[in-house]
């Protein structure tokens, strides 16, 4: 059966030949030709995984093909963790203008400039963005995104090599790159969207942060910090205290405005950990004062809901799905849900058998409440649907 949109995936010690079957698994089933190639390789060796995107890459000369290294890849609706494999995912997007980009950092004096950006149009609707988490500054770029890109998501994730730093290659349109980050811009006659699951439960009240310094929160709702969250967890059960100690969370209240605070309205940060002397609790974002936050907790059932639940009322909103590029975080697959493939498995529960592919990211890249972030423990997903935009 051949579509718009297709995937391929292939586990095999010699990456390069893996590479040109998951690419040729996807073509092949597009009934025409592919205006966009993405492709996702996990491989012991930089050099191999450099060549296999090589080969991927000449396999589509008439496409825009953009990939990169990562720690395991999503295709053919299962996840390969740690494994030498290969996914692909192809498009035919008749109408869409397409256009890659690299992006690398300049520094002057004390502060970083990116270029390489691709020049906006009034009819862009989405970025995709790659980027090597050990040279780029991904958190800053995206945190700022606003300024440079306006209103435009970027979807995505952070790539990474078996070997961590130095190890992560990226593709683009024929040419391999060992930093920065790359992507593509797609504008014009396509329809596309967005889905973050953030997979998060609130615990406790929402509360004001009253006082602040940085990244430490000293007191909410008028109460030092630290005692307001040892009374939230003194009334959870047995097994919320437990996730509690594996890994606690904060959301920050994304409307100020909003009635209610409930899961899915905060973006969600790590609490670092506690500053006994101050009664202080360090998270990982800065908070200004009267912001609103509430406490949260993830486990694999509540990142399970999140996910369907959040696919369900997105593909009702949108009407037909026809495919789907999925971006899941590394903690994430067997480590949160004892298999790698429950996240592609949602996918296909709720969009239906569509092309889809991804990888295991290293964090991963998206929209919340409209403005991008960068996210841990999240399926960030760019959904392709009938239609235009």
């Amino acid at each position: 059966m051949t579509s718009r949109f297709a995937d391929g995936l292939a586990v095999g010690s010699d990456l390069g030949a893996t590479a040109e079957r998951a690419v040729g698994q996807a073509l092949s089933r597009l009934a025409d030709k592919a205006d966009l190639v993405c492709f996702f390789i996990c491989g012991d060796d930089p050099d191999d995984v450099a060549e296999a995107g090589r080969r991927a890459m000449a396999l589509a000369p008439g496409a825009h093909v953009i990939g990169c290294s990562a720690t395991g890849v999503i295709g053919d609706g299962q996840g390969i963790e740690l494994a030498p494999s290969v996914s692909a995912w192809a498009a035919t997007l008749d109408g869409a203008r397409l256009t890659t980009f690299a992006l690398e950092t300049l520094t002057a004096e004390d502060r970083f400039v990116v270029v390489g950006l691709p020049e906006r149009s009034p009819d862009d609707h989405v970025a995709v963005l790659l980027a090597d988490p050990y040279s780029f500054p991904t958190d800053a770029f995206v945190e700022r995104s606003a300024d440079v890109l306006g209103d435009l998501p970027l979807i995505g994730g952070l790539a990474n090599g078996m070997s961590g730093r130095g190890s992560v290659r990226l593709f683009a349109d024929g040419q391999v790159y060992t930093e920065g980050a790359i992507g593509v811009l797609l504008s014009g006659d396509v329809n596309v969207s967005t889905v973050v699951s953030q997979g998060c439960r609130p615990i406790g009240p929402t509360m004001a942060v009253t006082r602040a310094e940085e990244n430490l929160l000293l007191e909410l709702a008028g109460q030092p910090a630290l005692a307001r969250l040892e009374d939230i967890v003194s009334e959870l059960d047995e097994d919320d205290r437990e996730l509690v100690a594996s890994g606690l969370q904060i959301g920050l209240a994304m409307d100020e405005y909003a009635e209610r605070h409930e899961r899915g309205d905060f973006l969600i940060r790590g609490v670092l950990g506690i500053d006994p002397d101050r009664e202080a609790v360090a998270i990982g974002d800065v908070v200004e004062v009267g912001r609103t936050v509430r406490f949260q907790v993830r486990d694999a059932a509540t990142a399970d809901e999140d996910l369907y639940d959040l696919l369900d009322a997105h593909r009702e909103e949108i009407g037909k799905v026809d495919g789907a590029l999925l971006f899941a975080c590394n903690g994430r697959g067997s480590a949160m849900f004892g298999t790698a493939d429950h996240d592609a498995v949602a996918l296909r529960d709720t969009l239906g058998h569509i092309g889809m592919a991804g990888f295991f990211a290293a964090g991963e890249v998206g929209p919340v409440a409209g403005h991008n972030h960068v996210h841990g423990f999240s399926a960030a997903v760019l959904v392709f649907s009938s239609g235009s935009r």
